[in-house]
């Protein structure tokens, strides 16, 4: 027999907002089947608000209040079974944040649950990921958002160290980002990598999912610092609107991609990587992943 549910993600971050819905099949003495049935995602860019201004503006909160409405018809068309929301960087610093979570929930009944950094790399760790290191490599894993960007370094199959830099797309597209920074970030990666060889990136975001379709590499095959590095000079030597129209990308894509890109050779640069996995997991992956497992640890509560 098979048991088969659905559940819910939605990430809101700082560039958009997305919804993940998944299948979860069940059967005895078997590892669980995650199939992504669903995938969502509505260019809201809050972090041009909170960034910029602070706050997130009342056009944006409308547009919010529609788009979870939307995701709410959707989960309950699916009959998907659990659900989380978590918000990241944007809500996170707009001084109206909570208020608007608040607000959110009134109206729509979604209840949003804004996260740290820390928490971002946690559940984001706690996907199929562990499944695809190697225990005999390390890996340093970068996942760019729109607001700030999680690096975690993996060796010998364990975590070793994971922080959370004010780092991301949106912040540098509007100057927000000091060369200080930049170099917080050298320091630690290249501390925190100085004394493993052979290190390779996987990469998680929007961004670099763009650049791996785009290269037409077989699933599970990398992009090489070679061809990444190619692949930026390639993309600053259009115009923004060359991008959408002669790379046929989103308007929403075509200009972070370009800061994105920086940060991703940045980060193989100094941790001396010459190789990025793409293994198409993020946020949403990890909340879906994390819901199962709170549902299997209460399963396994001794009632007394």
């Amino acid at each position: 027999m098979l048991n088969i549910e659905k559940y819910g993600a939605i990430d809101i971050g700082s560039n958009a907002i997305r919804l993940l819905i998944a299948t979860i099949i069940e059967r005895d003495n078997q590892p669980p089947q995650f199939k992504k049935t669903s995938l969502v995602r509505v260019p809201i860019r809050l972090g041009a608000d909170v960034f910029l201004k602070g706050r997130i503006s009342n056009d944006n909160y409308l547009r919010m209040v529609d788009a979870m409405n939307a995701y709410s018809l959707l989960m309950k068309t699916h009959g998907i079974t659990r659900y989380r929301a978590c918000a990241t960087s944007a809500m996170r610093e707009a001084t109206n944040g909570k208020e608007i979570a608040q607000k959110l929930k009134e109206q729509t009944g979604i209840d949003i649950q804004i996260i740290d950094g820390q928490d971002e790399a946690a559940i984001i760790a706690s996907t199929d990921l562990q499944d695809l290191i190697d225990t005999d490599k390390t890996f340093l894993y970068v996942d760019v958002g729109g607001g700030s960007t999680e690096f975690t370094v993996f060796a010998n199959g364990k975590t070793v160290n994971s922080k959370s830099f004010k780092l991301g797309t949106v912040r540098i597209l509007n100057d927000m980002v000091r060369e200080s920074v930049w170099d917080d970030v050298k320091k630690w990666i290249k501390k925190n990598t100085k004394d493993y060889d052979k290190i390779s990136l996987i990469g998680s975001g929007g961004n670099i999912n763009s650049i791996y379709k785009s290269s037409g590499r077989k699933l599970g095959k990398p992009l090489s610092y070679f061809y990444l590095s190619n692949y930026y000079e390639r993309l600053k030597s259009y115009t923004y609107h060359d991008r959408i129209f002669e790379l046929q990308m989103n308007p929403d894509r075509a200009d972070v991609i370009v800061p994105a890109t920086r940060i991703y050779l940045s980060a193989m640069k100094w941790s001396k990587a010459k190789n990025v996995y793409v293994p198409k997991i993020g946020l949403s992956d990890g909340i879906i992943k994390s819901l199962y497992n709170e549902k299997l640890a209460k399963g396994m509560e001794v009632k007394i």
